[in-house]
């Protein structure tokens, strides 16, 4: 009641132009640019209602595998609603915050990517104005600041708005929202302007399960001066959705439940670049100053007509779609990229693959400009975007190499892919007007080609796909992914009732500071023991006081000794046991975090329940090899910037007890000398024995430290900070000079470097273009790689000493070294062995395959040679050459028949070998080049399938094989067959 008396509203009377004639600059005067609609807003919630202004967070999602990118304003506050975030951290000290978000709708629930350029208002990239309360103001106060900033600040006439409402939904036992259209009806909307609708419109989600509630929408009329309800929500381009306020008040449970939510939430999001149309009084978006810098940038590099904003038919050879696909897909790619998202081959990264492909073709094909022009455009995205978004400044450079570099491998592929499509629609196969699947899904998988850009060549050409064959191959492929990942095990996660509920009870956040407790005595690390009370217990849907054997549930301790999964870190193992009963171990499969309370995750081995004292066993072989891992990753971490330099960044990493994983920023593959000089810089840190530092401090306070990595995560206050050889106090006061592994992180380490013992990089590969992943191994595997590298080398060094000495007298013996180098080829490949070796064994191997390939040739053409003047003193020359050598190989059979064909360039020629050991008979023939009667194919096919094989190749040269203990007879068969078609 307090809050209701605290507002005062105005009712609309009066003439509007009167009312709004101070601020409204978008329907009196210039239209407002862009960046001023922009600032009005985080300005009017930041200094008029006290939010606080929480800079957007990188497109990639934050610890959110269910998401490819961030699509909303509330991705990155996901935690606070579900009651995760970590108590001491910034974010969970939110009330009222304000923000632009950057967000891409290009794949997964929300996917506006086919639509972009058909129409005049969808974008793959967008910013989401959005304004939030957690736990603070409701209902009342969200909806008057709404108002009064588009009514009083932007000056938006009022009788040009119309308010949605939730109805109501009885299937769902849901009440209509009556108390959000009393405040609208006090704050002043007529009630003929105040509309009910349904779950679809007015209901939002955030999933499946999760916190949830009706929303209230602000919908624009462009028209005005008419009664215009019926147009709202009928997906009318003249009004339009504008603000959506969300009321977070219930939570959707697994079992499609509503359940009322502890405290209560608002989340409001307005796209900047519709209502930037709304008040430059323009219904494209793309007419709008966020746009038009592009839009003539585009024309000034195309060989077209200006930009002119016709959509269906109207626009003539798609040009003006082009220039909107161009614009948009330009902003999205120069976001993603500088965010750390890369075009590659699977997930997100597939996705901006896709939409570089697509901007790409309209560039080039449509617009006619010459390559490089797509990258030409990211200084002006930065123009027009990089005062909000600095990033984009700095990793302009790097945008644009990416760009470039995608965009000529994308156009060879284009050029393939072609050749492809021609080559399909020309073969006699092809059934006119229905276009194979099973080349579609070819060009898709093998070459990279987005779906809807193989639609669109072939709509070109009248020609349609068969759709029901492309989805068959399509859930095929998914079903074989799904299938590769249904072994993950699911883990119990306390929802955000449960959390509430352990709050109302007051149960303490789990102390876990033992699992930093350890030390180190006489070279040995020693853990604390730990014993501690079950504070609760969850069953996977609510908190549970007892449960029973061979139940799976979370266990909640008032401390704990065990690591939950986070920074990258695999949680510990070990298990419990009851004081009551020792001799029973509860495992303990999984541990993690959720709003400062740690869940270990355990099948019960017998009854548990709240107030039992347990002991926890932590498996130390495993916590110490997570250590050996993660310290090892810092020092890795700092030595890539050594040898490569400062503008290497940090872009995802895991360490698990067997290896570490590091993903990071650079051009292309480290060179031999750069791998070679990465782990050197890492193992003399390690030779070293240097002592590894930690210390808590404030977060503003460490992030002054000089040299500091951080990656884009939201960090606890305090945080823990990691140093390697210098003392965090040292670094943190300016005493040394010293460069060093310094970073923010909450993982468990060593307590000095020389327990990792060695470390070797077997693997380095760039996942996506401008992102490498290194594999690394310490300690024990290390040596064991180094090992395995050094019997390689010598095999390596054994084979080339063979092969460059004197040649191989026999083909025998020169197919055996083939055979070899095939052999040592893979084995180098497949060995966990240095990546820098490898790299240089592959090298020479590479070279000596040549060489083996060059003498195996030479000795087939020799003997191919022997057996041809053989042959022909034998037969002399006739028009059919019919008969049969001695050879185990094909490809001198193939050279016989080549080089008799040559001496008797009129006869038609067939070979047969018989392998006797093996009963496989080989066959291979040529016919004149002016022969009609007789096909090279046919021949050997007929021949082949009488001895119970297959045959191929073209009209003139043929070979094949098949089956038989005596080829007498079918060397006269293949001699009449051949004569009866050459007599005709």
């Amino acid at each position: 009641m307090f809050r209701l008396l605290r507002w005062r509203f105005r009712p609309l009377s009066g003439p509007s132009d009167l009312l709004y004639a101070g601020s409204a600059r978008s329907f009196s005067g210039s239209p407002p640019p862009a960046a001023w609609v922009r600032s009005t807003f985080l300005d009017f919630f930041r200094q008029e209602h006290g939010h606080l202004l929480v800079p957007s967070s990188p497109v990639r999602p934050r610890g959110d595998p269910s998401l490819l990118f961030v699509n909303a304003g509330m991705n990155q506050f996901k935690p606070i609603l579900l009651g995760t975030a970590d108590p001491r951290s910034s974010m969970s000290a939110y009330r009222r915050v304000v923000n632009s978000q950057k967000c891409v709708r290009a794949g997964g629930k929300h996917n506006d990517l086919e639509d972009v350029g058909r129409d005049l208002t969808h974008h793959t990239f967008f910013e989401m104005l959005g304004s939030w309360s957690f736990g603070d103001y409701f209902k009342v106060e969200a909806c008057s600041m709404a108002w009064s900033l588009l009514t009083e600040h932007y000056g938006i006439p009022a009788d040009r708005l119309y308010v949605s409402y939730f109805a109501g939904d009885a299937a769902a036992r849901l009440p209509a929202d009556e108390e959000t259209r009393r405040i609208w009806l006090d704050i002043g909307v007529p009630p003929s302007r105040l509309l009910p609708f349904g779950l679809k419109e007015n209901f939002w989600e955030m999933g499946d399960s999760g916190p949830c509630g009706p929303c209230t929408e602000i919908h624009y009329d462009h028209v005005g001066g008419r009664d215009a309800a019926a147009l709202v929500n009928a997906d009318s381009p003249d009004v339009v959705e504008i603000w959506n306020l969300v009321f977070m008040q219930y939570n959707r449970e697994p079992d499609q439940n509503l359940c009322p939510l502890p405290r209560v939430s608002v989340d409001t999001g307005m796209g900047l670049e519709r209502l930037v149309s709304v008040l430059q009084g323009t219904r494209s978006t793309y007419d709008t100053d966020l746009f038009t810098p592009l839009l003539q940038a585009i024309h000034q590099r195309s060989r077209v007509g200006p930009y002119g904003g016709r959509t269906g038919e109207a626009d003539q050879g798609r040009v003006d779609m082009a220039y909107r696909v161009v614009a948009d897909h330009i902003r999205t790619l120069s976001i993603c990229i500088a965010d750390g998202v890369h075009p590659g081959m699977s997930g997100a990264e597939l996705v901006l693959r896709r939409i570089l492909r697509r901007a790409v073709r309209f560039c080039v094909q449509v617009l006619q400009a010459p390559q490089g022009s797509l990258a030409s455009l990211v200084p002006t995205v930065t123009h027009i975007l990089g005062d909000v978004y600095p990033e984009l400044h700095s990793e302009a450079d790097r945008v644009m190499d990416v760009i470039n570099d995608s965009e000529a491998h994308f156009l060879s592929s284009l050029h393939q892919g072609s050749r492809l499509i021609l080559r399909t629609l020309s073969s006699k196969d092809y059934k006119h007007g229905v276009f194979p699947a099973s080349v579609v899904w070819s060009l898709h998988r093998d070459l990279g080609f987005p779906l809807d850009l193989v639609d669109l060549m072939l709509d070109e050409r009248g020609v349609k796909v068969d759709c029901e064959e492309l989805d068959r191959l399509m859930a095929e492929s998914h079903k074989v992914s799904s299938d590769l990942h249904s072994g993950v095990q699911s883990q119990v996660m306390l929802d955000v009732l449960s959390l509430a509920e352990l709050q109302r009870l007051a149960v303490p956040h789990t102390d876990d500071s033992l699992k930093y407790q350890y030390s180190l005595e006489q070279g040995r690390y020693v853990f604390p023991a730990c014993s501690a009370t079950v504070l609760a217990l969850y069953d996977g849907r609510v908190l549970v006081s007892e449960v029973s054997e061979g139940q799976c549930c979370g266990v909640i301790l008032d401390q704990t000794c065990f690591y939950s999964e986070q920074g990258g870190q695999s949680h510990d193992r070990g298990y419990f046991t009851w004081d009551r009963l020792q001799d029973v171990p509860y495992s303990v499969e999984a541990v993690v975090q959720a709003g400062g309370y740690v869940v270990h995750q355990v099948t019960a081995a017998g009854r548990l329940k709240t107030g039992d004292r347990v002991q926890l066993h932590l498996d130390q072989v495993h916590r110490l090899s997570c250590m050996v891992k993660h310290t090892a990753t810092h020092i890795l971490n700092f030595a890539l910037r050594v040898v490569l330099g400062p503008a290497v960044q940090q872009r995802g990493s895991h360490v698990s007890a067997d290896r570490l994983r590091f993903d990071f920023s650079v051009k292309g593959s480290l060179s031999v000398s750069q791998l070679q000089q990465v782990e050197r810089c890492v193992n003399d840190i390690i030779a070293a024995n240097q002592v590894v530092h930690s210390q808590e401090l404030p977060l503003q306070t460490a992030r002054c430290i000089n040299g500091l990595r951080t990656v884009d995560e939201v960090y606890p206050d305090p945080v823990r900070v990691v140093s390697v050889a210098v003392p965090v106090s040292d670094l943190l006061n300016d005493q040394t000079d010293r460069q060093t592994s310094v970073e923010l992180c909450c993982g468990t380490h060593l307590l000095q470097t020389g327990a990792i013992k060695d470390l070797v990089i077997v693997s380095e590969r760039q996942m996506v273009r401008g992102i490498s992943r290194i594999i690394a191994v310490t300690g024990q595997e290390a040596a064991e790689a180094r090992e395995a590298g050094q019997v390689l080398s010598q095999e390596v060094d054994s084979l080339s000493a063979r092969l460059t000495g004197s040649a191989p007298s026999s083909l025998d013996s020169a197919q055996c070294l083939a055979k070899e180098v095939g052999v040592l080829s893979d084995a180098v490949d497949n060995t966990s062995i240095p990546q820098w070796q490898r790299r240089d064994l592959q090298s020479r191997l590479r070279a000596l395959q040549r060489t083996s390939n060059t003498c195996v040739r030479k000795l087939e053409t020799r003997q191919a040679a022997v057996q041809t003047q053989a042959l022909l003193e034998k037969n002399g020359v006739r028009d059919v050459q019919v008969d049969s050598v001695e050879t185990d190989s094909l490809s001198v059979l193939m050279k016989t028949v080549n080089q008799l064909s040559a001496a008797a360039p009129h006869s038609h020629v067939m070979l047969l070998a018989h392998q006797r050991h093996s009963g496989k008979v080989l066959c291979a023939c040529q016919v004149p080049k002016d022969s009609l009667s007789l096909s090279a194919s046919d021949w050997a096919l007929a021949v082949c399938r009488r001895l119970g094989g297959s045959a191929g190749g073209s009209a003139l040269v043929a070979k094949g094989t098949g089956n038989s203990s005596d080829i007498t007879e079918a060397l006269r068969w293949a001699e009449e067959f051949a004569s009866e078609k050459t007599q005709r």
